[in-house]
C-alpha cells in the first residue's frame, strides 16, 4: 500500500492537470478545434530560433565527454559564471559562478531550497491567490504552508495580514511576481515594504527568515512594466528561475537558483543546496540545455503573441460584463466568476466546452484562472462561449 502521505497528495491531486485531462477527452468527443482549453500553462509561441540553433551547434562539435557526462552537482562551471555576468549586466549586481546553482526548472530549484532550508514543523509564508503546488513542495519536507488572505483590491500581497503571521517557525517567505495566477507584477513599493517587515521580524525574533522568489514568468512583462530584483532589496533572498517560459521551453526542465553571497549562512547554504540537488534524485540539471542557455542568455520569446492575446480577451470580457484586473505579466487573467461558487462556474464554462481553472486551487475562491497561452483563434472562437457564460449567470440572479 502506497505511503499516508502519498495517499494524501493523491486525494489532492492538480486541479489544473485534472481539467488538463478533462480537455483531452473532450476533444476526442468534440474535436480539439472545438475545444476550449484554458487550463494549463503550456506556452503556444515557439523557442526562439536562437535554441535551435544553439542545440545544433553544440551536437555537431560534440567532443568525448564534453556534453552529455556528469558534472559537478551545481552545473558547468563556466555555464554558472555566464548566468552570473548576464545577471550582473541586466540587474547591477555581483554574482559568480559560486553564487548560481543549475537546477531541474524552477520546481526543482524550490525543492532544493526546502530541502536546504525545512525542518519538520517549519513554517513558509506565501500570499494568496499562489501557486497550489506549493503545498505539495512544502509538504515534501514535513513542513507547513501558511497563506496570507487575498488583497482582491489589486492582488498586491496583502501586507497589513502578513506581519501578524510571522512567528519563530517561519522560515521562509515564498513570492511569485509576475504572479500565476493574476499577472499582477508586485511593485517596487510592495518589495520594500516586505523587506521592511523581513528585517524588522528578523531582529524581533532573532532568527534568519529568508525570502523565495519564484521567478519562472519574470521575461513576459508588458507595456514596459519593470519587475524589480529582490535580491537589491533584501539580502537573505533566494531567486528560483526557469526557462520554461522566457524561452518556452517546459518539457526541458532547466533553472538556476541565485544564492548571494550576502545571505546568511552562506557558505553552508550553498553546500547543502548542491547535496540535496543530488539525493533529491535530479543528480545535476540536464547537461545539453545547460550549454544551450548558455549560448541564449539573451534571447526572449515573442511576447506579441502573448500580448495579442491579453489584449483581445481582456477587452472583451470587460465589454460582455466579467471584472478582472489587466494582467502586466504571465500569460494569465484572474477574473471574478460571475456566480458565488467559481467550481461551479468551471462546471458550467464545461457546458461550452471552455476549461477553466477554479481560483480555490491558488487559495482565491470567487474567481477562476485564464491561461491564454493558446493560439489567437482559441480565444476568437471561445468569446460567444464566454458571452453566453455571463448572460446565463446574469439570468440566474
Amino acid at each position: 500500500m502506497i505511503s499516508n502521505k502519498m495517499m494524501e497528495q493523491v486525494s489532492k491531486s492538480s486541479v489544473i492537470r485534472a481539467m488538463f485531462e478533462e480537455g483531452n477527452r473532450l476533444a476526442k468527443l468534440y474535436g480539439r478545434e472545438n475545444v476550449y482549453d484554458f487550463s494549463l500553462g503550456n506556452p503556444n509561441v515557439e523557442a526562439p530560433e536562437e535554441v535551435k540553433k544553439a542545440i545544433i551547434e553544440i551536437v555537431q562539435q560534440e567532443k568525448p565527454g564534453a556534453i552529455h557526462s556528469y558534472m559537478n552537482n551545481s552545473g558547468y562551471e563556466d555555464v554558472r559564471e555566464a548566468v552570473a555576468q548576464h545577471l550582473n549586466k541586466k540587474f547591477g549586481t555581483a554574482f559568480n559562478a559560486h553564487n548560481i546553482l543549475m537546477t531541474v526548472g524552477a520546481a526543482g530549484g524550490l525543492n532544493v531550497v526546502f530541502k536546504t532550508l525545512l525542518n519538520p514543523g517549519d513554517e513558509v509564508i506565501t500570499f494568496a491567490p499562489f501557486f497550489g503546488e506549493y503545498n505539495s513542495y512544502a509538504s515534501n519536507y514535513d513542513a507547513k504552508l501558511v497563506v496570507v488572505p487575498p488583497n482582491t483590491v489589486d492582488f498586491q500581497p496583502n501586507l497589513e495580514a502578513f506581519g501578524s503571521m510571522i512567528t519563530e517557525k517561519t522560515k521562509a517567505v515564498i513570492v511569485n511576481s509576475p504572479n500565476n495566477p493574476t499577472g499582477v507584477v508586485y511593485s517596487e513599493a510592495t518589495i520594500l515594504k516586505l523587506a521592511q517587515i523581513l528585517s524588522e521580524k528578523q531582529k524581533a525574533l532573532g532568527t534568519n527568515i529568508y525570502l523565495i522568489s519564484d521567478e519562472p514568468y519574470r521575461e513576459l512583462a508588458y507595456d514596459g512594466v519593470e519587475v524589480p530584483y529582490l535580491t537589491k532589496y533584501y539580502a537573505n533572498t533566494i531567486v528560483g528561475y526557469s526557462y520554461s517560459k522566457s524561452l518556452s521551453l517546459p518539457g526541458e526542465r532547466i533553472g538556476y537558483l541565485v544564492m548571494p553571497s550576502e545571505m546568511a549562512d552562506f557558505e553552508n547554504f550553498v553546500s547543502a543546496a548542491n547535496i540535496a540537488n543530488r539525493i533529491l534524485g535530479f543528480v545535476n540539471a540536464p547537461s545539453l540545455f545547460q550549454r544551450v542557455i548558455a549560448k541564449c542568455l539573451d534571447a526572449q520569446v515573442d511576447l506579441e503573441g502573448y500580448n495579442r492575446n491579453r489584449e483581445l480577451l481582456y477587452n472583451n470580457l470587460k465589454a460582455f460584463g466579467y471584472e478582472c484586473i489587466k494582467p502586466e505579466g504571465a500569460f494569465y487573467m484572474f477574473v471574478k466568476a460571475p456566480v458565488e461558487d467559481d467550481k461551479a462556474f468551471a462546471e458550467m464554462a464545461k457546458s461550452k466546452n471552455i476549461l477553466l481553472v477554479p481560483g480555490s486551487a491558488f487559495g482565491c475562491p470567487g474567481y477562476v484562472r485564464i491561461a491564454y497561452c493558446v493560439a489567437y483563434s482559441t480565444i476568437e472562437n471561445a468569446l460567444p462561449g464566454f458571452k453566453a457564460l455571463i448572460e446565463e449567470c446574469q439570468g440566474l440572479a
